[in-house]
């Protein structure tokens, strides 16, 4: 499994171009605000269209300026768990879960929405989340939110995990047990993962490599 970019975007301020090549590892993308890091997952993830460039995930092209490709966001299989989480927060638990399967194709097909099921069910139970099934998001703890919103981001079993600043949003003390959980939780991935976060900390516990960007370019 592997990722690679090339990604020129032009901003307000200055110009995004990035390129990088991954593996089945963590990256993790450091910079100041305003750097070009959410611009680069949202490029990735299909949200932002780049002006040029190329990114294939697996072996599959979704974008390229040269070949005229852009595949939807939808059908690109890319997890995002955004900085604010993006519940649902008046849907459940297990609803904020399987909403991240309800376009799939596959999921609407008897045969394969049994195995799908079990594993959404599997990926709660391994993220400490199945006893709040039945709670609505909006009643749930931060941390709580932040291992819904991981679960919804996995459930598609995507090629491509983005985590944009997922723990900025949790108080000094949730954090410590989120970071345990998820440094659990990251041996299991197995996929190729791109964090952004400014706290250097963060790098340190769960950086496989880390690139720092500023006004839009990779410096090292």
């Amino acid at each position: 499994m592997g990722v690679s970019f090339e990604l020129f975007k032009k901003l307000h301020s200055f110009d995004l171009d990035v390129s990088f090549s991954m593996g089945s590892e963590l990256l993790v993308i450091e910079g100041e605000s305003g750097a070009g890091k959410t611009t680069i997952l949202n490029c990735l993830a299909g949200i932002v269209l780049p002006d040029k460039g190329k990114i294939t995930v697996d072996d599959r092209v979704l974008f390229s300026h040269t070949d005229k490709v852009n595949i939807a966001a939808e059908k690109r299989s890319i997890g995002y768990l955004f900085q604010n989480y993006a519940l649902f927060p008046n849907m459940t638990v297990r609803q904020n879960v399987f909403y991240g399967l309800k376009n799939k194709k596959e999921f609407r097909r008897r045969a394969h929405k049994k195995e799908m099921t079990e594993y959404a069910e599997n990926m709660m139970q391994t993220l400490g989340i199945a006893h709040l099934a039945n709670k609505n998001a909006a009643a749930i703890s931060g941390g709580e939110k932040q291992r819904v919103a991981l679960a919804r981001a996995m459930v598609t079993r995507p090629s491509l995990l983005l985590l944009d600043e997922p723990f900025s949003a949790l108080d000094e003390n949730t954090k410590g047990k989120v970071y345990e959980e998820f440094m659990e939780f990251k041996e299991t991935l197995g996929i190729p993962t791109i964090l952004i976060t400014h706290n250097h900390r963060e790098t340190e516990l769960f950086a496989d490599r880390n690139i720092m960007l500023k006004e839009g370019r990779i410096i090292k």
